[in-house]
């Protein structure tokens, strides 16, 4: 390393900052850090020259390397929002909603006749056209010449061009309550989370499921993580929603996003965790193994990543032991942020997990925090009872009523009592009742002084 001035337009990067290389670099020096094009380092310390930073890279090795050779840092990938789309409403109910309406006004609603399809409803000159927008192959079209990737920019193609419609489109009319989002793959080459195809090697299918295949595998001579989605049309967008998500979170009781690859089938890159899910852990080891002191520890570990999840105003909707993942080093971490949404986000199209879910969540489709904070109850039964299935000897049919008639259950054999009424404090009716990830957080804190790891 050699000082000097500092060059034009030097990155500033702070300690724990991800950035890209943009060039490959060999290093001259035995302080330096060789690296290669694409390569992601994380930044250590800055030197006494802006010139040359401290960093690591994925498989441990550091060093010294030079800040002109780097790129942006990678940002959070940002959701487009779709005001215009009105999900699943009749051809008569959107006719009825554009009555009267200037020419251009539209709206884009869920087909009715053709699952799967969506509908372009337009007014011009005191009628309303309605386009069928195909989706195939993981794009849409309305003339199956122009391709579009997602709603936004079919949309905003149109906003610009008639290109056949009857009219260019204009003023959306815009839906009231929540809203909808879009993702465009664009974002994540533009935030520095894709990653080329050639340097992702898959080695063996982990578990199979609907929409994809979780497989372990190589990336940077690095032990991966990879989500693999099947060739389903309209998973692809949740598939990238939920990477959008995981762009915007980091913790260390988060299972990490490494990046993306955007040519199909779709990978995402995540860090390994090798003991695999925590209700699995729990059955195959056992009490002989598992002690209190690592109840205590998942507990908390799990406590603190919802804690995060709290402050960010998101929900995970899916908490369960199947959905902990644990490292080599035992550290507990939460994973699939597929349902993840906004607070207050309401979830359809997709069967509840009766078990873990809060009373007012299984009858308005409304998840929150708070309902949160209940499946994270059922969780600690869960690690306490070594991975048995809530709600035993009960139909699943009637757990709800169950729950309406004010059952709780029991505590786990050797549950402590104070473990037990936080149980039930989570599972309070009432969910402003129930404490916050940040109180749980403190207890099982306070409670992990006096019994520690073993």
């Amino acid at each position: 390393m050699t000082s000097g001035p500092p060059g034009k337009n030097v990155l500033k990067l702070k300690p724990g900052s991800e950035v890209k290389a943009k060039h490959d670099f060999k290093g001259t020096r035995a302080d330096d850090l060789s690296f290669k094009k694409d390569d992601i380092l994380v930044i250590v310390s800055g030197t006494r020259d802006p010139n040359w930073y401290k960093a690591t890279n994925s498989i441990g090795g550091s060093g010294m390397v030079p800040v002109t050779h780097l790129g942006m840092m990678r940002e959070e990938v940002k959701l487009s929002t779709m005001p215009w789309f009105h999900g699943k409403i009749t051809r008569d109910k959107s006719e009825e909603m554009m009555k009267s309406k200037p020419s251009g006004t539209f709206l884009v609603r869920e087909s009715t006749h053709f699952p799967g399809d969506y509908t372009l409803s337009v007014s011009y000159s005191g009628s309303i056209e309605h386009y069928r927008i195909l989706y195939s192959k993981n794009l849409l079209s309305v003339d199956e010449e122009t391709y579009f990737e997602n709603l936004v920019k079919l949309v905003e193609h149109y906003q610009k061009d008639a290109d056949g419609l009857c009219c260019m489109l204009g003023k959306p009319l815009e839906k009231r309550g929540t809203v909808n989002v879009a993702v465009d793959s664009d974002a994540f080459r533009e935030s520095g989370w894709a990653i080329e195809r050639s340097k992702v090697i898959v080695t063996r299918t982990i578990a199979s499921g609907n929409f994809g295949d979780v497989c372990e595998g190589q990336y940077l001579n690095r032990q991966v993580a990879i989500k693999q989605l099947k060739d389903n049309d309209k998973a692809a967008q949740a598939f990238l929603a939920e990477a959008s998500v995981m762009t915007s979170l980091k913790h260390p009781n988060l299972v990490e996003l490494l990046g993306v690859v955007l040519e199909y089938p779709l990978l995402l890159v995540m860090e390994f965790m090798s003991k695999g899910n925590l209700v699995e852990y729990l059955r195959s080891r056992g009490r002989s193994v598992v002690t209190p002191d690592h109840l205590v520890q998942f507990s908390l570990d799990a406590a603190k990543g919802m804690h995060y999840l709290e402050k960010k105003g998101l929900v995970h909707r899916d908490l369960a032991a199947r959905n902990i993942l644990i490292s080599e080093e035992d550290r507990a971490k939460v994973s699939d942020f597929g349902l993840t949404a906004a607070e207050e986000h309401n979830q359809y199209g997709k069967e509840l997990p009766i078990r873990w879910t809060a009373p007012e969540a299984l009858d308005s489709k409304k998840f929150s925090t708070k309902s949160d904070v209940w499946s994270f109850g059922i969780l600690l039964w869960e690690i306490y009872s070594y991975g048995k299935v809530p709600y035993p000897r009960i139909p699943l049919a009637e757990i709800r009523k169950y729950v309406g008639n004010k059952y709780r259950m029991e505590a786990p054999d050797g549950c402590p009592s104070f473990i037990h009424k936080l149980m039930k404090d989570c599972w309070n009716i009432s969910p402003k009742e129930r404490p916050s990830f940040q109180s749980i957080e403190r207890i099982l804190e306070s409670v992990q002084g006096s019994v520690g790891r073993s």
